[in-house]
């Protein structure tokens, strides 16, 4: 049996984000039969233009959304919206399609969040994207909700994460299935 591969995207580029502490902690609760593998190239995507070949750092990210069995995103807000790398990154898989019916999971974890989420939403489903409702979640006020370590400490988020983790895999299982069926 072929292991389920996601591939993790923080919305940050900072190592200690709350966005990519919150992913690492997904990372603790995911099932050992899956593999969830950490994209760290989000910061050398160039600026989206459409008018030249897709760089190195691009390929690279297309590949590796191309070949995950699923996407997991955990993302902040800035000035009440997406980050703009994480944007820009989409764009530049927009016209190649690796998002495609993708199971994607989306958490947004920042102060406010709705309007970031609300976005990043309305960018995925422009991308076709495959995002149930179960596997998405906003988390408002995620300083609150870490410890020191960048642990969530409150139980009724990491029970909502691990609802999202859950509903998630159900989903990339069920596509696999729908796939296996078309053969």
């Amino acid at each position: 049996m072929k292991k389920t591969k996601i591939l993790a995207i923080s919305g940050s580029v900072r190592s200690n984000s709350s966005a990519t502490s919150v992913l690492r902690q997904v990372a603790t609760l995911i099932p050992g039969e899956v593999e969830f593998k950490f994209y760290e190239g989000l910061g050398s995507i160039p600026h989206f233009d459409g008018n030249e070949e897709a760089p190195m750092a691009v390929q690279k990210l297309r590949n590796l959304v191309a070949e995950a069995d699923g996407v997991f995103i955990c993302t902040p807000e800035y000035a009440f919206g997406v980050p703009g790398t994480l944007k820009n990154a989409f764009d530049w898989t927009a016209s190649s399609g690796e998002f495609t019916y993708k199971p994607v999971a989306l958490i947004t974890a920042a102060t406010g969040g709705d309007k970031a989420h609300a976005s990043l939403l309305l960018t995925l489903s422009a991308l076709t994207a495959n995002v149930t409702e179960d596997a998405t979640l906003l988390i408002s006020f995620i300083r609150s909700k870490l410890n020191e370590k960048g642990e969530v400490k409150d139980i009724a988020t990491l029970n909502a994460i691990k609802k999202v983790i859950d509903s998630f895999i159900q989903t990339i299982e069920n596509t696999e299935r729908v796939e296996l069926d078309k053969l």
